[in-house]
């Protein structure tokens, strides 16, 4: 049985790490918890399969409700690290745009204006290393989401010129196992008041392209 790593735990929730190329709904992450923990788990939000990192679930109907109106009031916060082709001329930017979800190819796309199933996407981003690596330019940079539309980070910054690193759905040329897309850190204020805040992080595994970075536990 797969091992999940938990990394904060209480009577009403808990946040795992994900593995990559696991669903975060059933069957699933949900279904390998519940084996491994002996309780039953509500996903509460959702990480796309070829992500992995820090994922919230709530062990009631009643706190997963409570949880997901947290993340509707975007009370949430939500931190990724991604490894992009090229480096930006900006060491950071706060981007807003229009995204149109084409549920047939699923591939999101951005618009440029609203119309019926167009949603406004926000991000804030910022550098934090490049290298070279077999000829290519690689840049790992921080991005905290306001929104969370579907394949929001991958569009975003590949109708930018900065495809992530192996996602051919949306241009890269660089070959990988997966897309280079991570859940580094998630926090929020604890629906039980006396528990106070929560933060926790995670860092990607030691695979390309993350390898070409290093990072802090």
């Amino acid at each position: 049985m797969l091992d999940i790593s938990v990394l904060y735990s209480d009577s009403s929730l808990i946040v795992c790490e994900k593995p990559v190329g696991i669903s975060s709904e059933s069957p699933g992450l949900p279904d390998l918890l519940q084996e491994q923990l002996g309780k039953q788990v509500w996903p509460v939000h959702r990480l796309d399969q070829g992500t992995g990192g820090c994922i919230l679930l709530a062990f009631s109907a009643e706190s997963c409700s409570v949880l997901q109106r947290l993340f509707q009031e975007s009370r949430i916060g939500k931190e990724y690290l991604a490894v992009i082709s090229g480096c930006p001329t900006e060491m950071s930017g706060h981007w807003e745009d229009m995204l149109w979800h084409d549920r047939k190819s699923n591939k999101s796309y951005v618009v440029n204006r609203m119309r019926a199933g167009v949603r406004k996407a926000e991000c804030e981003w910022n550098l934090l290393k490049t290298c070279h690596r077999d000829e290519n330019v690689l840049s790992l940079v921080r991005v905290c989401l306001h929104t969370g539309r579907t394949h929001q980070i991958r569009v975003q910054f590949s109708t930018r010129g900065f495809p992530l690193v192996g996602d051919r759905k949306y241009g890269s040329r660089i070959s990988s196992g997966t897309v280079a897309l991570w859940s580094s850190g998630i926090s929020f204020e604890h629906p039980q008041k006396k528990i106070g805040s929560i933060s926790v992080r995670s860092v990607p595994p030691s695979v390309f392209p993350w390898d070409s970075f290093t990072f802090e536990d």
